[in-house]
């Protein structure tokens, strides 16, 4: 009960700040602004001979590119889809990490694929198509992460598992045209759950949004192609696998730019191609909890301190209140001598990196790891080694964000960008404000900039 009375008081929070940011606003209602996040693709494979992209590195010539955006700590997926739509850290916005644990229970509790929450429960600042929406523009999602039962898309699938999430949670007539016009909308479920399903999910995304453009036209859409992130974590990045699964995505978007035509905003339509963090290959697996086995904090019977890996990143729970400040500096001096451990964040310094500590949100850790690049965090506690080879190579994320191999892409082309522009590094924040003004929509909770260096005076 009382969870649901907090979940009710902060959705009422949510809506009343929606209504505060949106009646200001001067919509573009002649227009469309696509947000194409191709999930791990890192911005090293633009500048990659090897990497055949001719879409997207004709779309960043004829527009405006980024040498890398620093995305949101840890770099994994959905923290930083939802910095991506609203401009703000996971301090702010509230998706600290693909999942956290529960400090009652000591249980893992999921953010990805959206198998407990609603946008409403978990996003506490308003995105950018709820902004939109409220300013009378039509709004879409096409597997958007944290976008759960989102009442401010128009027209939405969430990015869920199973058969019975589109059906329960899609635009119930939306996917009736869909069944209608021949897609098969009703395999999704059973696609997420095949090795390479990927590649039929981002063919039918890609229909779907033509199949938008052409009967329901948006002025905002947000499309979530999967299968690159798949494939690296298989065989890691700048892997001839890699370099396909990179082809395959810039096939994705020559299909999404070719079927905009099909919308009457088709001339006025502007591309945000970005992504959500980078790659690094990995051959050995750092396991924490084995060394909170050995200090005899962690065991069948009681869990005093719990980790919770994130990649190459970590979080540290240490359960046992009675000796918490004790127990959280003697972890750090131990946990700053294991191999691959690249840096052990106290509050002082992960706080720098937009993460709330668990006074300002109960969900957070008490402390950070982040691993180098050769190395990933494990939740194993089997066996009594803290570092081991893996039986398989591969790649993964999750690391501090400015490393360059972390660094996301970013990409706007088309209807209000000047040509040839170059925006150096730039921060995820700014993605959310960057449409915001294309749009003409106001999202003053942002805590990034407009990227003004690539927009034509409209």
């Amino acid at each position: 009960m009382y969870g649901k009375l907090i979940g009710f008081i902060l959705t009422s929070l949510v809506i009343f700040n929606l209504e505060t940011v949106s009646h200001s606003a001067e919509a573009h209602d002649d227009r469309c602004v696509v947000l194409v996040s191709v999930d791990g693709l890192a911005n090293f494979y633009l500048d990659d001979p090897l990497a055949d992209m001719p879409t997207l590195k004709k779309l960043a010539k004829n527009g405006a590119r980024a040498d890398g955006i620093v995305c949101s700590f840890p770099t994994v997926t959905w923290p930083n889809h939802t910095t991506l739509v609203t401009g703000t850290t996971p301090a702010k916005h509230g998706v600290i990490g693909n999942n956290y644990l529960d400090r009652k229970s000591a249980s893992p509790v999921p953010f990805i694929p959206d198998p407990l929450f609603d946008k409403d429960q978990i996003v506490k600042v308003p995105t950018i198509y709820d902004v939109a929406h409220r300013a009378g523009l039509v709004t879409a999602g096409i597997i958007w992460p944290a976008s759960r039962n989102a009442r401010t898309l128009d027209w939405t699938v969430p990015d869920m598992f199973g058969k019975e999430a589109w059906p329960k949670y899609g635009t119930k007539v939306w996917l009736d045209e869909l069944r209608e016009a021949g897609l098969p909308v009703d395999l999704h479920g059973a696609w997420t759950r095949e090795s390479g399903g990927g590649v039929k999910r981002d063919w039918l995304y890609t229909r779907m949004a033509r199949h938008l453009f052409q009967n329901h036209p948006p002025n905002l859409l947000l499309i979530h192609l999967v299968e690159v992130d798949h494939v690296e974590h298989k065989h890691g990045p700048r892997s001839p696998e890699a370099y396909w699964s990179a082809s395959y995505a810039d096939d994705r978007l020559r299909d999404l730019v070719e079927a905009v035509k099909l919308s009457p905003y088709g001339e006025k339509t502007t591309f945000v191609i970005a992504s959500d963090h980078g790659f690094y290959p990995i051959t050995k697996d750092i396991r924490p909890n084995v060394l909170l086995k050995k200090e005899g904090l962690l065991s069948k019977e009681k869990k005093q301190a719990y980790c919770l890996a994130q990649g190459g990143a970590c979080m540290v729970y240490v359960l046992d209140d009675a000796n918490r400040a004790e127990t959280i500096k003697s972890l750090k001096k131990k946990l700053e001598t294991v191999e691959g451990v690249q840096s052990v964040l106290g509050a002082d310094e992960y706080t720098k990196l937009g993460q709330p500590t668990p006074e300002q949100d109960s969900h957070a850790p008490d402390l950070w790891l982040a691993a180098k690049s050769g190395y990933s965090f494990s939740n194993s506690q089997s066996g009594d080694e803290v570092v081991a080879p893996r039986k398989t190579k591969g790649g993964t994320h999750g690391y501090l964000p400015d490393d360059p191999d972390m660094l996301g892409t970013l990409v706007i082309s088309g209807y209000g960008i000047k040509p040839g522009t170059k925006l150096g590094k730039v921060q995820s924040l700014d993605v959310a404000p960057t449409i915001a003004k294309l749009l003409g929509v106001k999202l003053p909770t942002a805590e990034g900039k407009p990227l003004t260096k690539a927009l034509q005076e409209d």
